[in-house]
């Protein structure tokens, strides 16, 4: 059925009559996705629960015309539970792991004041992450916290729970109130070239580099990687759900250079990390030189690529690889820049990107560029 005026009037008539939103105040500040809304209880309803298990798609297809979109905790874990997706989350994971059970009381856990629990017995959770500065400890020092909106929902209302999430989506969209509070952001801005700082120093490639050191950007990486990373990660709610199935520890693995030249992570189930030639050539510069390489200064270090690369390709250099050779040593050029977004795909299509950034190239604009994996985790045969 679609909504004429008459609808809207009566729709705006009835949320101008509903409870207020509670303030959902937590410790937490959850991964930046302020279009989330989540179904939170501190106890079960079968009928409330049957109705998300059963109509959640219908209900995200009506949420997302308005940009929003609902998550009921238990079907997320299940989709969660996937082996590829905890893999790629924590690469350590041991065969046959178990994940923990998360239910509807997940955000529950995080609340400012525990007492507060009771207040949430059945509702949605719009999560804003506005930063709360009123808070002090007992010592006196600044409590920091984040409020987010409650809904209450009920199945016990003379109004269907339809009828209640419409009128939730009706006020979000139309209440100015809540539209012009400022929302505190969790994630990191993604890294961007201000073209007003650009430099015309002979530096070009080090000026284009996408720095991942203030927040990960995975639009540079090629189609096949970005579509894996993207199909992989989780955003959202779902990485803090994530973290609580899996509590990965971060544990970085050792990386082996064999004989021949292969990249192998033995405590991540002696995955094999595999690049082009040139790439690997490039990876294994970075790699010999611990303090790092300035882009400005890669001619430099020419003659050296092209030792490494012939180990790597004994055949001899053709013109083909000479040139190739040339431009990604070239400050001037963009091919550095081609080279290190393929090395860090190699790495993040694997695993995510907070274990990651420790094996690719990275570094600030006009600094060095280095791999950040402490040395003693890396063993040449």
């Amino acid at each position: 059925m679609l909504l004429n005026s008459e609808h809207f009037v009566e729709l705006f008539s009835a949320a101008r009559g509903r409870q207020e939103p509670v303030e959902f105040v937590t410790k937490a500040c959850y991964p930046d996705d302020h279009d989330e809304l989540v179904y939170v209880a501190n106890e079960e309803d079968e009928f409330i629960n049957r109705m998300f298990e059963q109509h959640l798609g219908f209900i995200n297809r009506v949420a997302a015309l308005d940009r929003y979109h609902f998550t009921y905790i238990p079907s997320l874990a299940v989709r969660l539970k996937d082996e590829d997706v905890l893999r790629y989350a924590d690469p350590s994971m041991a065969e046959g792991y178990v994940p923990n059970a998360v239910g509807n009381d997940f955000l529950l856990k995080d609340l400012l004041n525990a007492d507060d629990r009771v207040k949430f017995k059945h509702g949605i959770v719009c999560i804003k992450n506005r930063l709360n500065y009123s808070a002090f400890s007992a010592s006196g020092g600044r409590v920091y916290s984040f409020v987010n909106l409650f809904f209450p929902l009920s199945s016990d209302s003379e109004k269907s729970l339809a009828r209640q999430l419409l009128e939730l989506l009706f006020i979000l969209r139309y209440s100015a109130e809540l539209d012009d509070r400022q929302s505190f952001s969790c994630g990191n801005p993604m890294y961007s070239i201000d073209d007003d700082r650009m430099r015309d120093d002979g530096n070009i490639a080090d000026d284009h580099f996408n720095s991942q050191l203030d927040g990960e950007s995975i639009g540079d990486l090629i189609r096949e990687i970005r579509e894996r990373v993207e199909k992989l990660r989780q955003r959202g709610l779902a990485a803090s759900v994530l973290d609580e199935l899996l509590h990965p520890e971060g544990r970085l693995s050792q990386m082996v250079i064999t004989k021949d030249f292969r990249i192998i992570l033995p405590d991540y189930h002696d995955m094999e990390i595999k690049m082009e030639p040139l790439v690997k050539a490039v990876y294994l510069l970075f790699l010999k030189h611990p303090e790092g390489i300035r882009f400005k200064e890669l001619p430099g270090y020419r003659e050296e690529l092209s030792g490494i690369y012939l180990k790597l390709k004994p055949n001899g250099l053709t013109d083909k690889a000479k040139s190739s050779i040339e431009d990604v040593t070239n400050p001037l050029l963009n091919s550095i820049n081609e080279k290190c977004a393929r090395i860090r795909g190699a790495f993040v299509g694997q695993f995510d990107n907070y274990l990651a950034k420790y094996y690719y190239i990275d570094g600030r604009r006009g600094e060095p560029k280095k791999i950040a994996l402490a040395r003693e985790l890396i063993v040449w045969e």
